[in-house]
């Protein structure tokens, strides 16, 4: 384990989140081949408890705003780890392309996860020009999908040889050989009736709102139906009293924010995403990797994962009359709903593993560590 090249990953926070469960994955997964320090811009978070007890955690404890005391602390903290890479993620870490430089740290990786909820199009003039501004100081660009390839290339302008596209993985492990009675009895659901779920966020930006009135469109038609909501956010007692405006308390869930999330997705007939804007969906994955059949909007990343007709259906964001046709399918038709989920664990376990994930950001690593590397990846076959 001696010698090790050291990876800094610089995040907002350790906070519950797709970005952020991604990071932990990873670190945790290729510390054979390298010594992690995750750098939290703000504070930790609860994903901490889940790091392996030899990865160090430090939080700059930033302020809203500008903040030039952060980065000075993050420059320190370059310096004294001197790692081999510096890799962040997002607008809110992009402070740590210019840090790095300063610090005198010559490989710098910054990923795109999704676009920012103040930014949910990616338009923002000054934040692209700085992004552009400052391509130069970053050894590559990773995108988690090529919709966000596209958007930094063809919008933003970075060079096309600095970007390259890494799709999230997923525990397949974590998310096999679950028990669907007890996940569905600790919820307090039967096993006889149906149940649609979403997890993330509750955020107008995931738009419960819209699946919330498509399922009560479906309420009246499926007396055994149920809808599960997994998260917590700004959102949520205007979700309530939606639920309770349309008649729904005792079939529609808020469920909050669970540490139990497979759980969550095995007592699920279906699936549903019907956000207005993504980036590359890690409850998507996650949800194929249970056997789900994925039913999501055409936005973002979201294509790249279902593929329309075989693991799940597609619709157009904020239209309910298309979700309440597509789930409507599912929910009268048990055969489509078992082949489509299991076309969705298959095209999981083929594409977006978390070992192919690991293995991909490694060698990402490795390459740009050696004289003249490309840093390409190859992608996945569809």
């Amino acid at each position: 384990m001696i010698g090790r090249p050291a990876i800094i990953h610089v995040v907002h926070s350790l906070a519950v989140g797709g970005l952020e469960n991604g990071v932990v994955n990873l670190v945790n997964t290729t510390g054979d081949r390298y010594r992690h320090t995750i750098v939290c811009m703000t504070t930790a978070g609860a994903l901490r408890a889940r790091l392996q007890p030899d990865i160090e955690v430090v939080e700059l404890h930033k302020r809203l705003g500008h903040d030039l005391g952060a980065v000075a602390r993050l420059i320190r903290v370059l310096r004294r780890v001197g790692p081999a890479v510096v890799h962040s993620r997002n607008w809110a870490t992009f402070d740590a392309v210019p840090a790095a430089r300063l610090a005198g740290v010559t490989r710098v990786v910054h990923g795109e996860h999704g676009r920012d909820v103040s930014d949910p199009d990616g338009s923002n003039v000054r934040r692209n020009r700085l992004r552009r501004l400052f391509s130069p100081f970053v050894s590559r660009f990773v995108t988690v999908s090529h919709d966000l390839r596209g958007w930094l290339v063809d919008r933003v302008g970075v060079p096309s040889r600095k970007v390259v596209t890494i799709h999230n993985g997923v525990d397949l492990a974590r998310f096999s050989g679950l028990d669907r009675a007890r996940a569905r009895a600790e919820i307090g659901l039967s096993a006889a009736a149906l149940v649609l779920g979403t997890v993330g966020r509750l955020d107008p930006v995931k738009d419960q709102a819209g699946l919330i009135s498509a399922f009560g469109r479906l309420a009246s038609k499926h007396p055994g139906l149920h809808l599960t909501i997994v998260g917590d956010g700004p959102c949520r007692a205007d979700l309530t009293a939606l639920i309770r405006s349309l008649g729904l308390e005792g079939r529609a869930h808020l469920l909050g924010e669970r540490g139990d999330v497979p759980a969550a997705l095995a007592a699920l007939d279906c699936f549903v995403l019907p956000s207005v804007a993504e980036g590359m969906s890690n409850t998507i994955l996650e949800a194929m990797a249970v056997g789900l059949p994925v039913v999501a909007t055409r936005v973002g990343g979201s294509p790249e994962l279902v593929t329309d007709g075989v693991t799940g259906r597609l619709v157009a964001a904020q239209d309910v009359m298309a979700l309440t046709s597509a789930i409507g399918r599912y929910l009268d038709d048990p055969g489509l709903r078992a082949r489509h989920g299991l076309a969705g664990r298959l095209k999981a376990e083929e594409c977006f593993s978390l070992g192919r994930m690991s293995r991909a950001y490694a060698n990402l690593y490795a390459q740009l560590m050696r004289s003249g590397a490309s840093g390409e990846v190859a992608p996945c076959a569809e």
